[in-house]
C-alpha cells in the first residue's frame, strides 16, 4: 500500500480546489450566457416604452442619455 504524507495530501487538496474552481467557472459562464439570451439587457425600444408609459414623448436625445446612464451602471 502506498502512503501519502502530509505534503501529498496538501497537494491533492490544492489540485482538487483548482479543478473545482475551473469547473465552477465554466458552469457559471454557461449559466450566465443562457440567462442573457433568455433575458436580454435593456435596449432602446424598452426605454422608449418606459418613457411613453410615464406620459412623455421621448426624443432620440433623451433615449440616448437614458441608454448611456443605464449602461454606465450595468
Amino acid at each position: 500500500m502506498i502512503t501519502v504524507g502530509f505534503f501529498g495530501e496538501l497537494i491533492l487538496a490544492i489540485v482538487c480546489l483548482l479543478v473545482g474552481a475551473v469547473i465552477g467557472f465554466f458552469l457559471a459562464r454557461h449559466y450566465l450566457q443562457k440567462y442573457m439570451q433568455k433575458n436580454p439587457p435593456i435596449n432602446e425600444q424598452m426605454i422608449r416604452a418606459m418613457l411613453s408609459s410615464m406620459g412623455r414623448t421621448p426624443s432620440q436625445k433623451q433615449v440616448n442619455q437614458t441608454m448611456k446612464a443605464m449602461t454606465k451602471y450595468m
